[in-house]
């Protein structure tokens, strides 16, 4: 059973909501509001009605693959969207995504820039070519436990997949992430298989967003990592969890 959607922040023109994995956002032609209908059924009922949400009065700013947990902005009215969607192109708005990949990047800090193509062998994968669209992306190692590594990342650009291809081209793919090469090609422990090989979905959550002064002051929103997230870090012990914790997760003791 799907797990349920949540409102981080709401006000009168804004609303962030925390997206479960495997909730879907793409959007129909026959219909621009199917991603927003989704959405608002993912909520608790008391909530929607709390807040008078209504999917004819609200604008998807921007979408997370299927897969993908975490902060969605919804705005409310036309304006705020079309003032959100051109700080979001302009990447004036900081997105900071929390992934538990394969292995320990090294340096430990640093830039993936690779430009990235659809895979003409599957049209479900981009890929990284030559000839493919510009894309780069940051990253930071939280903290490291055998066989894996929880990281913090930057898209600065906003290519379809673009942090699962760059860390599986880095060789360090996010642990559930099947499409790009993730669990099922690397040799772990069986306990290690028992702690993170459960998971149906990416280990990728969208955890912080930095809204710029747009209609009001800075907003800096987080949204919390999902139960399966949270939980494969308490397994992975007490450096994993301080690394989390310091940066601002909320993880259940």
């Amino acid at each position: 059973m799907q797990a349920a959607a949540s409102i981080v922040f709401a006000d009168h023109r804004l609303v962030a909501v925390n997206k479960p994995p495997g909730l879907s956002l793409a959007t129909s032609r026959a219909s621009s509001k199917t991603a927003i209908e989704r959405l608002l059924l993912a909520l608790p009922e008391a909530d929607r009605l709390a807040w008078g949400l209504e999917a004819d009065g609200l604008w998807l700013v921007h979408r997370l693959d299927v897969g993908t947990s975490g902060l969605v902005l919804v705005a409310r009215d036309a304006e705020i969207h079309r003032a959100l969607a051109q700080a979001m192109a302009a990447r004036r708005i900081d997105k900071t995504y929390l992934a538990l990949v394969w292995g320990r990047p090294r340096p430990p800090a640093g830039e993936m820039v690779w430009p990235l193509a659809p895979d003409p062998s599957d049209r479900r994968r981009m890929r990284v070519a030559a000839g493919g669209k510009a894309a780069s992306s940051g990253y930071r190692v939280l903290a490291a436990a055998p066989h894996v590594a929880l990281l913090a990342l930057e898209a600065h650009t906003g290519r379809t997949h673009q942090l699962r291809v760059h860390l599986a081209h880095a060789g360090h793919p996010i642990v559930g992430d099947d499409l790009y090469g993730g669990p099922r090609h690397h040799g772990v422990r069986d306990l290690l298989r028992r702690r993170l090989l459960t998971p149906d979905h990416p280990f990728l959550h969208a955890w912080r967003l930095a809204l710029p002064p747009i209609d009001g002051p800075e907003l800096v929103l987080t949204a919390a990592l999902p139960g399966d997230f949270a939980s494969a870090l308490v397994g992975l012990g007490d450096p994993v969890l301080a690394a989390a914790r310091a940066e601002g997760c909320v993880i259940p003791e």
